[in-house]
């Protein structure tokens, strides 16, 4: 690690761990746009205060909004540190701010001053930001991804579930995003995060598996709901192997009204989604969905929408985007219970260990 003149150290994975905390500055709006992984945000100027300073900045002087922005930032260090009880002699925080400058370095002097030995990151967030965008390009295509296909409803969630819990490596992007990825995928109580955060959350993910082993992962569009893959995740799950869920019409739509449940409580954004299918169908079949819902006729709805969106959505894009999908290892789902994916789990692990068995097997003379 780097470490300049100025009590700083350049950004790089090791950064990542080298420290008993990372403390972003910056303001919470900031922070929950993006930040490190597992950095706390204990701004120097919060939302209000920063917005107060920028317009002195523009609309007075420089000199008045440092003056104040002084007094604000002080104030709240202050507070900062008497929160910081507990904290050793060897403790060892990384501080940070948008660029390493001014408010990082305010925080980091006064920790230095106590006794502690802390850091500014050089650059700050926006070189923390350049390596996520860096590694976001190299690091998925070191994987190799096995990717769970099947029609809507065919328990593909609950299948990674499963395999996670036996063990098996796991990249569940729907989970990340906080959304199933469909018309009606947006969750009920978790907000989508930025796309910045959803990339920040996706390396660390990445970062924790073994590129020595498979993982799986699920077949989606670049797109999940109001967040996108990066461009090299979505070619290397597109050239990978495939394993396509089968499962008949009463089990998708079983599994489906389990999942979505929570729109039976709330009408109205059922109806909002749905509204969203306009343009694909027509007003009158949206109408007649509503009808459906308003009536808690619940399995016909769901039915319908499998039929006439949902189905020949799929079947347009799976083959087109996953080439291999037509060589793909069919998996029949027989019921909708845990113990029955607990067992498909057991039976995809046993079946990719043997492979990676196979494969290390080298032949006599080669």
């Amino acid at each position: 690690m780097r470490v300049g003149t100025r009590s700083s150290v350049a950004m790089s994975a090791s950064v990542l761990s080298a420290f008993d905390a990372i403390l972003d500055v910056r303001s919470p709006a900031e922070f929950a746009d993006d930040h490190l992984p597992g950095a706390i945000n204990v701004p120097v100027l919060d939302d209000a205060e920063r917005a107060r300073v920028g317009t002195l900045y523009k609309q007075v002087s420089p000199f008045e909004a440092k003056r104040v922005g002084a007094a604000l930032v002080a104030r709240n260090i202050a507070r900062h540190v008497e929160s910081f009880t507990g904290k050793l002699r060897g403790w060892r925080p990384l501080v940070t701010c948008w660029r390493g400058g001014k408010r990082s370095g305010a925080m980091a002097h006064v920790l230095r001053e106590i006794g502690w030995d802390a850091k500014t990151l050089e650059g700050g967030y926006k070189a923390y930001r350049r390596y996520v965008v860096e590694a976001l390009e190299r690091l998925p295509r070191r994987f190799v991804f096995h990717v769970v296909h099947g029609a809507t409803g065919s328990g593909k969630s609950r299948l990674l579930s499963a395999l996670d819990a036996a063990g098996v490596q796991v990249l569940d992007l729907e989970a990340l995003a906080a959304h199933r990825g469909s018309v009606l995928g947006a969750l009920p109580d978790r907000p989508q995060p930025s796309q910045k955060l959803f990339e920040s959350q996706l390396l660390s993910t990445l970062g924790a598996l073994d590129p020595a082993r498979p993982v799986f992962v699920e077949g989606e569009s670049r797109r999940i709901g109001q967040v996108q893959l990066p461009t090299a995740l979505i070619e290397s799950m597109r050239a990978a192997a495939c394993v396509r869920l089968e499962a008949d019409l009463d089990t998708r739509v079983a599994l489906l009204l389990e999942e979505y449940r929570h729109f039976f409580a709330d009408l109205a954004v059922l109806n909002a989604q749905l509204d969203c299918l306009v343009d694909l169908h027509s007003r009158a079949t949206v109408e007649r969905w509503k009808t459906l819902a308003a009536q808690g006729e619940w399995q016909a709805l769901v039915t319908n929408l499998l039929e006439a969106h949902y189905d020949p959505a799929y079947r347009r894009s799976a083959a087109r985007n996953f080439p291999r999908l037509g060589e793909a290892e069919v998996v029949s789902v027989s019921g909708t219970e845990a113990p029955v994916f607990a067992q498909l789990a057991r039976t995809l692990a046993g079946n990719r260990e043997r492979e990676r068995g196979a494969a290390a097997v080298v032949p006599l003379g080669a």
